[in-house]
Formats: structure tokens, C-alpha cells, sequence
């Protein structure tokens, strides 16, 4: 497989209305076909917001593709946070880890607005908060 997870920073920032994430939104469903959401985006991007914002958060999530991570997928950012961890470095966040072992076993890029957060993971991210995308 290949293609796209969108972070929930997309999910939220599309909904928001932040030109941003509206531009890399509309940019992706011009330029592919395999755009994915998994359990923690869902549960992230559904945990506010008001009535218009969360109907806009249903409608994106429901126009990409849900995939679920394998039991081995959740060992692997398990793995991926230990070695941080024990190494004295910046310990990713559980959802990050998970998406990251998500799109790693996809073979997929993360999309999101904050990079840094996927560094720790050597895994495709596209920062569509950077200039380059302009």
C-alpha cells in the first residue's frame, strides 16, 4: 500500500476552516486515491468542537478510508516509545506512536502540522504547514 494518513491536525484544521488545511485537504483528494483515518484520529478529531465543527470533522472521516492497526503494528510504536525512552530522548505521545506504526505498516505519509512529533519514527510526514507546499 501506499498513500496518505491524515493526522488529526488536518481533520481539526480543515474543519476549522484554516486555509492550511483546507488547501492540503483539497490538495490530496486531487492527487490520491488511498487517503486513510484510524481509530486515534477518529477519537481525537471527535473529542470537540461544536455542532458545525464536528459535522464537518464526521463528513472528511467519513470520506477516507478507515484502517485499523495489527496487533503487531501496536508493538511496534510500543517499541519505537521504549527505545526513546531508554535512549534519554524526547518520548513521543501514544497516538503519535500508533499513527506512525499505522503508516509504517501501510507504507503510507503522514500528513500533519506538527512534524516534529513524527520525527522520532523515520516514516514519510508531509508538513503541510511548511512554505514548500505553496
Amino acid at each position: 500500500m501506499s498513500g496518505y494518513l491524515l493526522d488529526t491536525t488536518v481533520i481539526i484544521d480543515h474543519s476549522q476552516g484554516v486555509p492550511a488545511g483546507r488547501h492540503i485537504v483539497r490538495k490530496l483528494f486531487e492527487e490520491s486515491s488511498e487517503l486513510y483515518t484510524c481509530d486515534v484520529v477518529t477519537c481525537e478529531a471527535l473529542s470537540r468542537g461544536g455542532p458545525d465543527e464536528l459535522e464537518s470533522v464526521a463528513s472528511l472521516l467519513a470520506a477516507l478510508e478507515y484502517v485499523a492497526l495489527a496487533p503487531q503494528g501496536a508493538a511496534w510504536a510500543g517499541e519505537k516509545r521504549r527505545e526513546r525512552i531508554d535512549a534519554g530522548l524526547r518520548k513521543p505521545s501514544t497516538p503519535d506512536a500508533l499513527i506512525a506504526a499505522l503508516a509504517s505498516s501501510l507504507g503510507a505519509t503522514v500528513v500533519t502540522r506538527n512534524a516534529r512529533d513524527f520525527a522520532a519514527f523515520d516514516i514519510p510526514v508531509l508538513d503541510y504547514g511548511s512554505p514548500a507546499l505553496d
